[in-house]
Protein backbone atom coordinates (compact mmCIF):
# COMPACT_ATOMS: atom_id res chain seq x y z
CA UNK A 1 0.00 0.00 0.00
CA UNK A 2 1.53 3.06 -1.15
CA UNK A 3 0.61 6.63 -0.79
CA UNK A 4 0.76 9.14 -3.92
CA UNK A 5 2.14 12.13 -4.14
CA UNK A 6 1.72 13.86 -0.49
CA UNK A 7 1.81 17.32 -1.75
CA UNK A 8 -1.99 16.98 -3.71
CA UNK A 9 -3.12 15.38 -0.50
CA UNK A 10 -5.44 15.86 2.32
CA UNK A 11 -3.97 15.67 5.70
CA UNK A 12 -4.92 15.10 8.69
CA UNK A 13 -3.10 15.62 12.67
CA UNK A 14 -4.25 13.79 15.68
CA UNK A 15 -2.50 15.19 18.54
CA UNK A 16 -2.28 12.60 21.53
CA UNK A 17 -2.67 14.71 24.49
CA UNK A 18 -5.29 12.38 26.99
CA UNK A 19 -2.49 11.00 28.95
CA UNK A 20 -2.21 12.21 32.54
CA UNK A 21 1.35 12.78 32.79
CA UNK A 22 2.04 11.36 36.44
CA UNK A 23 5.83 10.43 36.44
CA UNK A 24 6.39 15.18 35.00
CA UNK A 25 3.30 15.59 38.66
CA UNK A 26 7.04 17.38 40.26
CA UNK A 27 7.30 19.83 37.62
CA UNK A 28 3.16 20.98 37.21
CA UNK A 29 0.58 20.80 38.66
CA UNK A 30 -1.60 18.91 36.20
CA UNK A 31 -1.17 16.65 33.07
CA UNK A 32 2.33 17.30 31.51
CA UNK A 33 0.62 18.84 28.40
CA UNK A 34 -0.99 21.97 30.21
CA UNK A 35 2.41 22.41 31.91
CA UNK A 36 3.61 25.81 31.01
CA UNK A 37 6.20 26.80 28.65
CA UNK A 38 6.79 30.38 28.47
CA UNK A 39 3.32 31.36 29.33
CA UNK A 40 1.92 29.25 26.97
CA UNK A 41 1.21 25.75 27.54
CA UNK A 42 3.06 22.50 25.96
CA UNK A 43 -0.22 21.74 23.67
CA UNK A 44 -0.26 25.14 22.66
CA UNK A 45 3.77 24.64 21.00
CA UNK A 46 2.85 21.78 19.78
CA UNK A 47 -0.71 22.70 18.11
CA UNK A 48 1.31 26.42 16.83
CA UNK A 49 4.25 24.30 14.99
CA UNK A 50 1.47 22.05 12.76
CA UNK A 51 -0.83 25.41 12.15
CA UNK A 52 2.30 26.98 11.05
CA UNK A 53 3.74 24.36 9.19
CA UNK A 54 4.32 26.25 5.27
CA UNK A 55 4.63 22.45 4.47
CA UNK A 56 1.26 21.43 5.37
CA UNK A 57 -1.19 21.94 3.02
CA UNK A 58 -3.85 25.30 3.72
CA UNK A 59 -6.83 22.45 3.81
CA UNK A 60 -4.62 20.07 6.83
CA UNK A 61 -7.12 19.33 9.61
CA UNK A 62 -6.03 18.87 13.27
CA UNK A 63 -7.68 16.70 15.50
CA UNK A 64 -6.24 16.95 19.09
CA UNK A 65 -7.74 13.94 21.41
CA UNK A 66 -8.20 14.88 25.17
CA UNK A 67 -8.83 13.54 28.47
CA UNK A 68 -12.59 13.81 29.14
CA UNK A 69 -11.30 15.84 32.71
CA UNK A 70 -9.16 18.51 30.48
CA UNK A 71 -11.80 20.32 28.20
CA UNK A 72 -11.72 23.31 30.23
CA UNK A 73 -8.08 23.46 29.52
CA UNK A 74 -7.88 22.20 26.22
CA UNK A 75 -10.10 25.84 25.53
CA UNK A 76 -7.75 27.85 27.40
CA UNK A 77 -4.75 26.13 25.66
CA UNK A 78 -5.75 27.12 22.39
CA UNK A 79 -7.70 30.20 23.15
CA UNK A 80 -5.34 32.53 21.25
CA UNK A 81 -4.58 30.15 18.41
CA UNK A 82 -4.73 31.52 14.92
CA UNK A 83 -4.24 29.57 11.74
CA UNK A 84 -5.66 28.72 7.96
CA UNK A 85 -6.06 25.42 9.07
CA UNK A 86 -8.37 23.92 10.85
CA UNK A 87 -8.17 22.86 14.39
CA UNK A 88 -10.83 20.44 15.12
CA UNK A 89 -12.87 20.08 18.52
CA UNK A 90 -11.58 17.80 20.60
CA UNK A 91 -12.48 14.46 21.15
CA UNK A 92 -12.11 12.17 24.27
CA UNK A 93 -9.59 9.35 24.58
CA UNK A 94 -9.58 6.05 25.66
CA UNK A 95 -7.87 3.98 28.67
CA UNK A 96 -5.08 4.10 26.31
CA UNK A 97 -2.65 5.85 24.10
CA UNK A 98 -3.59 3.24 21.27
CA UNK A 99 -7.56 3.77 21.90
CA UNK A 100 -6.96 7.63 22.08
CA UNK A 101 -5.25 7.17 18.39
CA UNK A 102 -8.09 5.37 17.23
CA UNK A 103 -10.93 7.43 18.39
CA UNK A 104 -8.74 10.46 16.65
CA UNK A 105 -8.66 9.12 13.62
CA UNK A 106 -12.48 7.61 13.75
CA UNK A 107 -13.21 11.63 13.93
CA UNK A 108 -11.28 12.43 11.08
CA UNK A 109 -12.92 10.03 8.81
CA UNK A 110 -15.50 12.87 7.95
CA UNK A 111 -12.72 15.11 6.63
CA UNK A 112 -11.81 12.14 4.58
CA UNK A 113 -7.89 12.57 4.49
CA UNK A 114 -5.29 10.85 2.82
CA UNK A 115 -2.26 11.09 5.06
CA UNK A 116 -2.69 11.52 8.43
CA UNK A 117 0.11 12.48 11.03
CA UNK A 118 0.11 11.12 14.68
CA UNK A 119 1.93 13.05 16.75
CA UNK A 120 2.79 13.06 21.09
CA UNK A 121 1.23 16.50 22.56
CA UNK A 122 4.37 16.52 25.05
CA UNK A 123 6.80 16.89 21.86
CA UNK A 124 7.06 20.93 21.86
CA UNK A 125 10.02 21.12 20.07
CA UNK A 126 9.01 19.68 16.96
CA UNK A 127 11.10 21.10 13.94
CA UNK A 128 9.42 21.84 10.58
CA UNK A 129 12.31 20.19 8.72
CA UNK A 130 10.79 16.86 10.08
CA UNK A 131 7.13 17.21 8.80
CA UNK A 132 8.56 18.25 6.45
CA UNK A 133 10.75 15.08 5.44
CA UNK A 134 7.43 12.79 6.47
CA UNK A 135 5.87 14.76 4.10
CA UNK A 136 7.87 13.72 1.33
CA UNK A 137 8.62 9.91 2.64
CA UNK A 138 4.58 9.88 2.11
CA UNK A 139 4.61 10.14 -1.39
CA UNK A 140 6.15 6.86 -1.66
CA UNK A 141 5.88 4.51 1.52
CA UNK A 142 2.37 4.04 3.56
CA UNK A 143 4.70 4.51 7.11
CA UNK A 144 6.64 7.07 8.27
CA UNK A 145 9.25 7.11 11.04
CA UNK A 146 11.20 10.07 12.17
CA UNK A 147 14.54 8.18 13.68
CA UNK A 148 16.69 10.45 15.59
CA UNK A 149 20.44 9.38 15.92
CA UNK A 150 21.80 7.68 19.31
CA UNK A 151 25.18 9.54 20.29
CA UNK A 152 25.80 7.37 23.37
CA UNK A 153 27.73 4.63 23.35
CA UNK A 154 24.14 1.64 24.09
CA UNK A 155 24.99 -1.34 26.55
CA UNK A 156 22.73 -4.66 25.96
CA UNK A 157 21.99 -5.66 30.34
CA UNK A 158 20.61 -7.85 32.45
CA UNK A 159 19.36 -6.66 35.69
CA UNK A 160 22.68 -4.81 36.80
CA UNK A 161 25.42 -7.13 34.35
CA UNK A 162 26.59 -5.58 31.03
CA UNK A 163 26.26 -8.43 28.25
CA UNK A 164 27.40 -6.48 25.48
CA UNK A 165 28.38 -3.10 23.39
CA UNK A 166 25.88 -2.02 20.67
CA UNK A 167 26.30 -1.10 17.24
CA UNK A 168 25.00 2.01 17.71
CA UNK A 169 25.09 2.53 13.77
CA UNK A 170 21.96 0.08 13.63
CA UNK A 171 20.33 1.75 15.88
CA UNK A 172 17.84 4.68 16.14
CA UNK A 173 15.45 6.45 18.66
CA UNK A 174 11.60 6.57 17.10
CA UNK A 175 9.85 10.03 17.22
CA UNK A 176 6.43 11.26 16.75
CA UNK A 177 5.03 12.52 14.24
CA UNK A 178 4.65 9.07 12.83
CA UNK A 179 3.31 9.24 9.28
CA UNK A 180 0.64 6.93 7.22
CA UNK A 181 -1.27 6.33 4.34
CA UNK A 182 -4.83 7.37 6.45
CA UNK A 183 -7.01 4.45 5.28
CA UNK A 184 -3.77 2.31 5.75
CA UNK A 185 -3.18 3.07 9.57
CA UNK A 186 -6.99 3.11 9.76
CA UNK A 187 -7.45 -0.30 9.35
CA UNK A 188 -4.56 -1.68 11.07
CA UNK A 189 -5.98 -0.05 14.27
CA UNK A 190 -9.57 -1.44 13.51
CA UNK A 191 -7.62 -4.69 13.49
CA UNK A 192 -5.81 -4.01 16.66
CA UNK A 193 -8.51 -2.88 18.63
CA UNK A 194 -9.28 -6.59 18.07
CA UNK A 195 -6.16 -7.93 19.64
CA UNK A 196 -4.82 -8.77 22.92
CA UNK A 197 -2.03 -6.51 22.76
CA UNK A 198 -1.77 -2.76 23.41
CA UNK A 199 0.59 -0.94 21.13
CA UNK A 200 2.74 1.26 22.62
CA UNK A 201 3.00 3.38 19.18
CA UNK A 202 1.54 3.78 15.70
CA UNK A 203 4.43 2.29 13.91
CA UNK A 204 4.29 -0.69 15.96
CA UNK A 205 1.04 -1.78 15.19
CA UNK A 206 1.91 -1.57 10.92
CA UNK A 207 5.28 -3.44 11.68
CA UNK A 208 3.05 -5.86 13.68
CA UNK A 209 0.51 -6.32 10.58
CA UNK A 210 3.69 -6.56 8.30
CA UNK A 211 3.71 -2.86 7.07
CA UNK A 212 7.23 -1.53 5.61
CA UNK A 213 8.12 1.52 7.71
CA UNK A 214 10.42 3.95 6.04
CA UNK A 215 13.01 6.01 8.22
CA UNK A 216 13.40 9.86 7.47
CA UNK A 217 15.79 11.97 9.79
CA UNK A 218 14.28 12.81 13.20
CA UNK A 219 15.71 15.72 15.05
CA UNK A 220 17.35 15.49 18.57
CA UNK A 221 15.98 18.53 20.22
CA UNK A 222 11.96 16.64 19.11
CA UNK A 223 12.14 15.21 22.52
CA UNK A 224 9.64 13.78 24.73
CA UNK A 225 8.42 15.63 28.16
CA UNK A 226 8.17 12.40 29.84
CA UNK A 227 9.66 13.24 33.79
CA UNK A 228 10.03 16.70 35.51
CA UNK A 229 13.35 16.65 34.81
CA UNK A 230 12.22 17.20 31.11
CA UNK A 231 10.01 19.97 31.82
CA UNK A 232 12.55 21.73 33.80
CA UNK A 233 14.87 21.34 30.89
CA UNK A 234 12.13 22.45 28.42
CA UNK A 235 11.77 25.68 30.58
CA UNK A 236 14.98 26.37 30.51
CA UNK A 237 15.60 26.32 26.98
CA UNK A 238 12.93 28.10 26.29
CA UNK A 239 14.29 31.26 28.39
CA UNK A 240 17.25 30.18 26.72
CA UNK A 241 16.31 31.09 23.53
CA UNK A 242 13.91 33.71 24.91
CA UNK A 243 17.34 35.64 25.48
CA UNK A 244 19.24 34.38 22.99
CA UNK A 245 16.52 36.27 20.40
CA UNK A 246 16.77 39.37 22.77
CA UNK A 247 20.74 39.74 21.62
CA UNK A 248 20.19 38.87 17.83
CA UNK A 249 22.10 41.35 15.80
CA UNK A 250 19.35 43.95 14.05
CA UNK A 251 18.92 43.62 10.16
CA UNK A 252 21.43 45.48 8.43
CA UNK A 253 19.17 48.26 6.91
CA UNK A 254 20.99 51.15 5.52
CA UNK A 255 19.39 54.90 4.46
CA UNK A 256 20.80 56.72 1.42
CA UNK A 257 20.33 60.73 1.57
CA UNK A 258 20.52 62.88 -1.56
CA UNK A 259 20.26 66.25 -3.48
CA UNK A 260 20.40 67.49 -6.98
CA UNK A 261 20.23 70.65 -8.27
CA UNK A 262 19.83 71.77 -12.21
CA UNK A 263 19.59 75.40 -13.67
CA UNK A 264 16.65 76.54 -15.40
CA UNK A 265 16.03 78.35 -18.93
CA UNK A 266 12.62 79.15 -20.38
CA UNK A 267 11.08 76.29 -22.67
CA UNK A 268 7.70 74.51 -22.84
CA UNK A 269 8.23 71.46 -21.31
CA UNK A 270 10.58 69.36 -18.37
CA UNK A 271 11.26 66.16 -17.33
CA UNK A 272 10.04 65.14 -14.05
CA UNK A 273 10.17 61.54 -12.37
CA UNK A 274 10.57 60.01 -15.70
CA UNK A 275 7.30 62.35 -16.69
CA UNK A 276 7.51 65.32 -19.69
CA UNK A 277 5.05 67.69 -18.30
CA UNK A 278 4.30 71.35 -20.07
CA UNK A 279 6.65 74.10 -18.29
CA UNK A 280 7.44 78.06 -18.63
CA UNK A 281 11.23 76.62 -17.57
CA UNK A 282 13.11 73.31 -18.88
CA UNK A 283 16.37 72.36 -16.99
CA UNK A 284 19.93 72.37 -18.57
CA UNK A 285 22.17 68.89 -18.10
CA UNK A 286 24.17 66.66 -20.21
CA UNK A 287 21.23 64.18 -19.84
CA UNK A 288 17.57 64.96 -19.81
CA UNK A 289 17.93 66.76 -16.21
CA UNK A 290 15.50 65.09 -14.87
CA UNK A 291 16.38 66.52 -11.32
CA UNK A 292 14.01 64.13 -9.34
CA UNK A 293 15.00 60.38 -11.07
CA UNK A 294 18.90 61.82 -10.66
CA UNK A 295 18.37 62.95 -6.63
CA UNK A 296 16.81 58.98 -6.17
CA UNK A 297 19.67 57.46 -8.64
CA UNK A 298 22.19 59.15 -5.88
CA UNK A 299 20.23 58.20 -3.11
CA UNK A 300 20.26 54.40 -3.77
CA UNK A 301 23.95 54.53 -4.73
CA UNK A 302 24.46 56.03 -1.16
CA UNK A 303 22.82 53.54 0.80
CA UNK A 304 25.58 51.34 -1.37
CA UNK A 305 28.27 53.42 -0.77
CA UNK A 306 28.82 52.88 -4.40
CA UNK A 307 29.57 56.51 -6.17
CA UNK A 308 27.32 59.01 -6.91
CA UNK A 309 25.59 59.00 -10.67
CA UNK A 310 28.20 61.07 -11.95
CA UNK A 311 30.86 57.93 -11.17
CA UNK A 312 28.79 55.68 -12.90
CA UNK A 313 27.61 57.86 -16.13
CA UNK A 314 30.16 60.99 -16.62
CA UNK A 315 28.66 63.89 -18.09
CA UNK A 316 31.90 64.10 -20.31
CA UNK A 317 30.96 60.63 -22.03
CA UNK A 318 28.97 61.46 -25.27
CA UNK A 319 26.84 58.90 -24.87
CA UNK A 320 25.15 60.32 -22.45
CA UNK A 321 23.96 63.44 -23.91
CA UNK A 322 20.33 63.71 -23.76
CA UNK A 323 20.36 60.11 -22.20
CA UNK A 324 16.69 59.30 -20.91
CA UNK A 325 17.17 59.38 -16.98
CA UNK A 326 14.93 56.16 -15.98
CA UNK A 327 18.22 53.87 -16.72
CA UNK A 328 19.94 55.70 -14.67
CA UNK A 329 18.16 55.03 -11.49
CA UNK A 330 17.61 50.99 -13.03
CA UNK A 331 21.21 50.65 -12.63
CA UNK A 332 21.00 51.77 -9.51
CA UNK A 333 18.42 49.39 -8.61
CA UNK A 334 20.43 46.65 -10.53
CA UNK A 335 23.37 47.20 -8.41
CA UNK A 336 21.48 46.57 -5.27
CA UNK A 337 20.36 43.82 -5.99
CA UNK A 338 23.60 42.30 -7.03
CA UNK A 339 24.68 42.80 -3.45
CA UNK A 340 21.85 41.40 -2.30
CA UNK A 341 19.98 44.40 -0.92
CA UNK A 342 16.07 45.12 -1.23
CA UNK A 343 15.37 48.34 -1.98
CA UNK A 344 12.10 49.20 0.49
CA UNK A 345 11.20 52.80 -0.10
CA UNK A 346 11.73 55.66 -2.16
CA UNK A 347 11.03 59.02 -1.06
CA UNK A 348 12.07 62.45 -3.50
CA UNK A 349 11.37 66.19 -2.88
CA UNK A 350 10.49 68.38 -5.20
CA UNK A 351 12.04 72.18 -4.48
CA UNK A 352 10.52 74.56 -7.90
CA UNK A 353 7.82 77.62 -8.02
CA UNK A 354 7.34 76.15 -11.29
CA UNK A 355 5.80 73.68 -12.42
CA UNK A 356 3.16 72.47 -10.18
CA UNK A 357 3.92 69.80 -9.05
CA UNK A 358 0.66 68.08 -7.21
CA UNK A 359 -1.65 67.88 -10.02
CA UNK A 360 0.83 65.28 -11.20
CA UNK A 361 1.80 64.05 -8.83
CA UNK A 362 -0.07 60.47 -8.51
CA UNK A 363 1.22 59.76 -11.71
CA UNK A 364 5.04 60.53 -11.21
CA UNK A 365 4.73 57.97 -8.23
CA UNK A 366 3.26 55.55 -10.22
CA UNK A 367 6.17 55.90 -13.30
CA UNK A 368 8.64 55.85 -10.50
CA UNK A 369 6.95 52.28 -9.47
CA UNK A 370 7.32 51.25 -12.59
CA UNK A 371 10.68 52.07 -13.73
CA UNK A 372 11.65 50.36 -10.25
CA UNK A 373 9.52 47.61 -10.08
CA UNK A 374 8.19 48.57 -6.37
CA UNK A 375 4.95 48.51 -5.11
CA UNK A 376 3.32 52.08 -5.26
CA UNK A 377 3.07 52.43 -1.57
CA UNK A 378 6.58 52.46 -1.55
CA UNK A 379 7.32 55.69 -3.61
CA UNK A 380 6.79 59.10 -2.00
CA UNK A 381 6.85 61.90 -4.13
CA UNK A 382 6.43 65.36 -2.08
CA UNK A 383 6.68 69.40 -3.53
CA UNK A 384 7.41 72.66 -2.45
CA UNK A 385 8.66 76.04 -2.81
CA UNK A 386 11.34 78.28 -1.41
CA UNK A 387 8.82 80.66 -0.61
CA UNK A 388 10.33 83.07 -3.44
CA UNK A 389 13.98 82.78 -1.36
CA UNK A 390 16.99 81.98 -3.38
CA UNK A 391 18.28 80.60 -6.66
CA UNK A 392 15.28 78.08 -6.72
CA UNK A 393 12.65 81.50 -5.74
CA UNK A 394 13.93 83.24 -8.51
CA UNK A 395 13.29 80.77 -10.71
CA UNK A 396 17.03 80.56 -11.67
CA UNK A 397 16.66 76.04 -11.01
CA UNK A 398 14.62 73.35 -9.29
CA UNK A 399 16.25 71.15 -6.67
CA UNK A 400 15.30 67.86 -5.40
CA UNK A 401 16.59 65.65 -2.66
CA UNK A 402 15.88 62.12 -2.03
CA UNK A 403 15.81 59.28 0.30
CA UNK A 404 16.32 55.03 -0.27
CA UNK A 405 15.99 52.79 2.32
CA UNK A 406 17.69 49.35 1.34
CA UNK A 407 17.34 46.13 3.79
CA UNK A 408 20.37 43.91 3.02
CA UNK A 409 17.91 40.43 3.79
CA UNK A 410 20.67 37.72 4.64
CA UNK A 411 23.23 40.04 6.04
CA UNK A 412 23.15 41.43 9.79
CA UNK A 413 24.80 44.60 11.39
CA UNK A 414 28.23 43.97 12.15
CA UNK A 415 28.93 41.40 9.20
CA UNK A 416 31.62 41.98 6.62
CA UNK A 417 29.75 42.41 3.09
Amino acid sequence: MMAEAASSKVVGIVIVAAGRGSRAADATDGPKQYALLDGDSVLHHTLSIFLKAECLPSGTVVQTVIHADDRSLFDLATKHLKSTKALLPPVIGGETRQASVRKGLLALKAHQPDLVMIHDAARPFLNENTIAELMKGLESNSAVLPVAPIFDTVKRLHDTKVLETMDRSALGLAQTPQGFDYKTIFELHERAAKSDHDFTDDVLIAEYFGVDVHAVAGDVSNYKLTTANDIHRARKSMQESKEANLMTPFPDVRVGTAYDVHASEPGKEITLCGLTLPSPVSLIGHSDADVALHALTDAVLGALADGDIGSHFPPSEERWRGAASDQFLIHAMDRAKARGAVVTMLDVTIICEAPKIGPHRDAMRKKIAEITGLELERVAVKATTNEKIGFVGREEGIAATASATLVFGSKLVGEKS
